[in-house]
């Protein structure tokens, strides 16, 4: 990098750092979140394109993000290559392209892909079940696998070649091996993607929030396992259970993202709260099945130097109170529904105030609107610094440019502090 692209990285970086530390930059940091199809529906790129032409979709993004000057580039997790899910038969998704229109946006499909009556099988060989349970319910390229015999069979290694031997002659398995390896070239095909964009918006000045990712450890059994429906009613029928697998995860939860994180440099952890918001539970179930464990999560990744990036979705109100108890200045929280005046007197001096500008006045609204609510945010929470513009959701795929425009242009004019 020449002097003055690396002093323009450093500039931004220090920009958003202090807003997570609750000090006052040169002025209001402007970065999302998320872009999921934002930039190359401006691009004339179909979402189903965006997700198999990776190279494509990043020149989109760095074109997208000089034009704005945004201070960050957009992180590349929202949107995951679906390469892979084709090749697996991934039955847990669906993408453009694959049961839906070329410009529709990938959508996750839930469902009860552990029973509730499965609990102590899973809790008692998790790794099994996983294997020869779980993958072949949400993968149909992996359905040879439910007729392995159980891997506790392979303790002690003593089994390995005939055990590896009979599988890998059966031609199911050979077919099966076949799309693995074909996995694995669409993934450094993707990677290698991902790396390069990351590179080069390093190269023109523009650092990344975050790599890694995880989930708080309800959610994991929530969204993956027995989806709402069947976690919610876990809560009053299989309670204990519930929270054997919450306590499972959690290890998990930390130990994976911390490797991750130290494995790319980046320090930001993102972490989808999708069953947390008011609504899903009452506080007495959220202290109960939620807050512990993410609690918890939280407080290890800041004690391992990382800074979590909880996405606060949906209504966050009724949890403002639990998140006053964690760290000042250590977590980078983006709200999607909250009180604002409510959050900063509440939370003004411990976290914060990533995002909430209402995705719907993006799509719908008119610049004059856009400028307003920006100016709001930066009248209520730029006096410590602790503000990071962004819409609610990241930047909305349908957002109007001349909204997204105005309100970059607004924090740039009227946030210098």
């Amino acid at each position: 990098m020449s002097q003055s692209v690396e002093e323009q990285y450093h500039s931004r970086e220090n920009r958003f750092q202090s807003a997570i530390k609750l000090q006052k930059a040169d002025r209001v940091c402007v970065a999302s979140l998320a872009v999921h199809y934002y930039f190359t529906r401006l691009a004339g790129i179909s979402n189903k394109e965006a997700m198999t032409d990776h190279d494509k979709r990043f020149e989109a993004w760095k074109k997208g993000v000089q034009a704005l000057d945004l201070d960050l580039a957009p992180p590349t997790l929202p949107v995951p290559s679906s390469k892979q899910w084709d090749i697996m038969g991934v039955t847990q998704f669906k993408w453009p392209g694959n049961q839906l229109d070329d410009n529709v946006a990938f959508q996750f499909v839930e469902g009860e892909y552990l029973l509730q009556d499965e609990y102590d099988e899973f809790l008692s060989d998790p790794a099994d079940f996983t294997v020869r349970k779980l993958w072949p319910r949400i993968s149909s390229a992996m359905a040879p696998v439910a007729k392995m015999p159980p891997l506790h069979w392979l303790s002690g290694g003593g089994q390995l070649t005939a055990f590896l031997g009979a599988l890998c002659g059966k031609p199911r398995f050979v077919e099966l091996l076949e799309k693995l390896i074909e996995l694995g070239k669409a993934t450094n095909e993707s990677n290698a993607s991902v790396i390069k964009y990351i590179t080069d918006m390093a190269g023109l000045g523009y650092p990344i929030p975050y790599i890694a990712a995880t989930v708080a450890p309800f959610d994991y059994v929530s969204d993956f396992l027995r989806g709402m429906k069947g976690s919610m009613l876990d809560m009053f029928r299989a309670p204990d259970k519930l929270l054997a697998a919450v306590d499972f995860f959690t290890p998990m939860a930390i130990e994976s993202s911390v490797k991750l994180a130290k494995v790319t440099g980046n320090t930001g952890i993102f972490i989808p709260m999708h069953r947390g918001a008011g609504g899903f539970m009452s506080d007495q179930q959220f202290e109960k099945f939620y807050w512990p464990s993410t609690k918890k999560l939280f407080l290890a990744l800041i004690e391992e130097g990382l800074t979590p990036m909880p996405f606060f979705e949906g209504d966050f109100n009724p949890r403002l109170k639990y998140l006053a108890e964690l760290p000042k200045g250590k977590i980078a929280g983006h709200f999607d529904i909250v009180d604002r005046k409510m959050t900063k007197k509440i939370l003004g001096d411990t976290m914060v105030f990533w995002g909430n500008i209402p995705a719907t006045l993006m799509a719908v609204g008119t610049p004059e609107q856009v400028r307003d609510d920006v100016k709001e945010l930066i009248d209520i929470f730029g006096d410590n610094g602790g503000l990071i513009i962004d819409v609610s959701t990241g930047i909305p795929d349908e957002a109007k440019p001349e909204n997204v425009a105005a309100m970059v242009e607004t924090a740039f004019e009227y946030g210098i502090y």
